[in-house]
């Protein structure tokens, strides 16, 4: 087989990520529309990722967030995003390197994208591989997604941290 020396494998990745990227300015800008909502899960010991010791003690290995009511102040950046989530109550900033987004799913469309971590994220990890894939498109059905009330969340309710198999088929 050929040696592919363009790489396109890569240059897939970051425009899918450039997708993400711009996905979010969007929402920094203007806020989410309609029913959009988004699973972003992250590797939390990738370099450049940053969560409170509390957090990365309970998630130490990746962490999913959702963005949906309660999340402020979204800054987006050419290599990452920083938010403002709530969890049990007490207030946090996530600094999330768009290299270690694993996935990014918007159930409102039933549009996800998946991705291999990048070379320099699978080196500060050493259980995952480091050669990088192609990214996947995918668009799973949630085998059972709970429906959020319409009604204004309380103040003090922090935003639920999922794991993204829980949503798929076995």
């Amino acid at each position: 087989m050929a040696t592919d020396h363009i790489r396109y494998d890569v240059l897939a990745r970051d425009a899918l990520r450039g997708v993400l990227r711009r996905v979010l300015t969007d929402a920094a800008a203007n806020g989410l529309p309609g029913e959009h909502h988004f699973f972003i899960t992250f590797l939390s010991k990738a370099e450049g990722a940053k969560l409170s010791p509390r957090l990365l003690a309970q998630y130490p290995e990746e962490m999913t967030i959702i963005l949906q009511h309660q999340f402020w102040d979204l800054m987006v950046s050419e290599d990452r995003f920083e938010v403002g989530l709530s969890f049990g109550g007490i207030p946090e900033r996530l600094v999330v390197p768009f290299n270690a987004i694993k996935s990014f799913f918007d159930p409102s469309v039933q549009f996800g994208l998946t991705f291999e971590p990048s070379e320099a994220t699978a080196e500060t990890s050493a259980s995952l591989p480091a050669a990088p894939a192609p990214p996947a498109v995918a668009a799973p059905a949630p085998a059972a997604v709970e429906e959020t009330p319409e009604d204004p969340p309380k103040p003090g309710e922090g935003a639920e941290v999922v794991r993204l198999d829980r949503f798929r088929k076995k």
